[in-house]
């Protein structure tokens, strides 16, 4: 299960960073020409994972709640427009590129339903961190750390069964425990910057950003949490008209 990484990144001016830094190595297909339709079609990797991209936008609670909170938010998201299907390196699952406000999706790394739904969840958390606060994805690593506490927290990475399926069992702390270290991992995976670095940014955040439950309300342990907290959200408007 790869790091569902942040913010490949926007490319700077030539000298002004290093490509690398910004996490670009990890997408190899951002920097390359669009093929052709006939070319990707015969890809089955690629027509895999628009299958199931469209799966879990229709069917998925998290990526539904997500998709009508961005709308709301005046970020409306568009799938051919906003999301893409490509080969990434070996250590991601996704990415989201604030440059071009989309959401990577790594054809080669993502091989089942459940993960795909994970997948999109987390990187439109860090879309809907994009679209209603001023993230400086690159030169504070403390605003990618609080999205990454976000998505850790409220995507469903941090599951009872996702982290048994991991091997890692319960103690008491266990879910926040286990956020901080995706949070972490995340972070590394994306920036050229070392584990104390990491760990520091994400300590400082973590009791804020934890706590920060937009649009959920709630940390959603389960698909049936989610669609709890999405039918709430629906009727959020309704409760504020009748007051």
């Amino acid at each position: 299960d790869g790091a569902e990484a942040a913010s490949p990144a926007a490319e700077e001016k030539a000298g002004e960073e290093e490509e690398d830094d910004l996490g670009y190595r990890l997408f190899p297909d951002r920097n390359k020409k669009p093929q052709s339709f006939l070319v990707r079609s015969l890809f089955t990797f690629h027509n895999r994972c628009q299958l199931m991209l469209r799966m879990t936008l229709d069917t998925n609670p998290y990526a539904q709640l997500l998709l009508e909170a961005m709308k709301q938010s005046g970020c409306t998201v568009f799938n051919d427009r906003h999301f893409s299907c490509e080969n990434c390196d070996g250590c991601v699952s996704g990415g989201f590129d604030s440059a071009t406000s989309q959401i990577v999706l790594c054809q080669n790394n993502i091989r089942q339903q459940s993960h795909m739904n994970r997948v999109v969840t987390h990187e439109l958390i860090h879309a809907f961190d994009h679209c209603r606060a001023h993230v400086d994805w690159f030169k504070n690593v403390k605003h990618l750390a609080c999205s990454e506490i976000r998505a850790a927290n409220l995507s469903g990475d941090c599951t009872l069964m996702n982290e048994i399926a991991r091997f890692k069992f319960g103690l008491k702390g266990h879910h926040q425990t286990c956020v901080r270290d995706r949070a972490i991992r995340s972070i590394l995976a994306v920036r050229k910057v070392s584990k104390e670095t990491a760990e520091k940014a994400v300590d400082e955040v973590f009791d804020a950003c934890f706590n920060d439950l937009e649009p959920f309300g709630r940390i959603p342990h389960s698909k049936t949490d989610a669609k709890r907290a999405y039918r709430d959200f629906q009727n959020r408007d309704r409760y504020n008209a009748n007051l």
